[in-house]
């Protein structure tokens, strides 16, 4: 294992991941290889089903399968690395690889806190705004916020990641943490960045609670307008719409959050690691289903296309 312990002559952090037996190690490779597989496979299945029934191409079901595209990626930027580090002794990732990660897993959050915001405001606008609807939400506008989501997501932390990765390196390297997390990285630091702290905690919050004040917002205003419907076909129709989607913002942000409040000290290490691994593996996986399951139209696309 060839860690140095020069500032800026790093060639690799331990990622310790999950401690346990050789045995329990492999268990642990083989349970996360289906947990990964079967999110590629429902999330692609959501793909497939919007790109090939014609009666899905509308916003609500362009930006589910962007989402959809989104997810792969998400949990593509771990699990790999994940189970390598499952089989690996040396439980090594490169100072490249390990920044990598850092950039695209907290990248790919970020663009996730987005497009959440945006299919509720979708959902706004079909609900509150039902004759103006196909008007306000035209393809060139949906296009447009799926573009700003990818793009604002990716800039996001971008000074904040390139700062960090110049910084110098001591100590044992060790991350306590199955992916290279900005908190157990900045503890490593040969020196304090107070600033750079307090600048990551700052757009942190921003990224959490703007997107979910949005959310928030736009859901009460749904709210209201459904209760305000006149015949119950409609509210029920209203709330099985959003339903799916609300289920999803609760998936999310319930962990995410938990996450961002919870004290960082050592003894909370473990805690951590299960609330990222849901947010972060789990809510993927458990996505296609709540909205297939929920969905008319989705289920019937999905049985259309197990047939073919």
């Amino acid at each position: 294992m060839n860690i140095s312990n020069t500032p800026n002559t790093i060639t690799g952090f331990i990622l310790l991941g999950f401690p346990c037996s050789r045995e329990e190690q492999i268990l642990l490779f083989v349970l996360f290889s289906v947990v990964y597989l079967l999110t590629l496979m429902g999330n692609g299945s959501i793909i497939c089903a919007v790109r090939w029934d014609q009666r899905l191409h509308t916003p609500m079901y362009i930006l589910l399968a962007n989402f959809s595209f989104l997810e792969i990626w998400y949990v593509t930027s771990t699990v790999p690395n994940m189970l390598a580090n499952f089989l690996s002794d040396t439980k090594v990732i490169s100072f490249s690889g390990c920044f990598l990660q850092f950039y695209f897993f907290f990248s790919l959050g970020s663009t996730e806190c987005f497009f959440l915001a945006i299919m509720a405001f979708d959902r706004y606008l079909a609900i509150c705004w039902p004759l103006h609807y196909p008007t306000i939400m035209t393809g060139y506008l949906c296009t447009n916020l799926v573009i700003s989501c990818w793009v604002f997501g990716f800039l996001w932390f971008l000074i904040p990641i390139i700062i960090i990765s110049q910084m110098s390196f001591c100590g044992s390297r060790i991350i306590d943490h199955f992916l290279c997390d900005p908190g157990p990285l900045l503890a490593l630091t040969c020196t304090r960045a107070p600033a750079i702290e307090l600048t990551s905690s700052t757009l942190s919050s921003l990224l959490l609670f703007i997107p979910f004040f949005f959310i928030v917002v736009s859901y009460a205003l749904v709210l209201r307008a459904v209760l305000r419907a006149p015949s119950a076909a409609g509210r029920r129709k209203a709330f099985s719409t959003c339903g799916s989607h609300l289920a999803v913002v609760s998936l999310f942000y319930g962990s995410v959050m938990v996450m961002y409040v919870s004290p960082t000290s050592e003894r909370e290490a473990g805690m951590q690691k299960m609330v990222t691994l849901f947010y972060s593996v789990v809510t993927p996986l458990i996505n296609p289903i709540i909205y297939s399951l929920r969905n008319k139209d989705m289920k019937h696309a999905m049985k259309t296309l197990l047939r073919t």
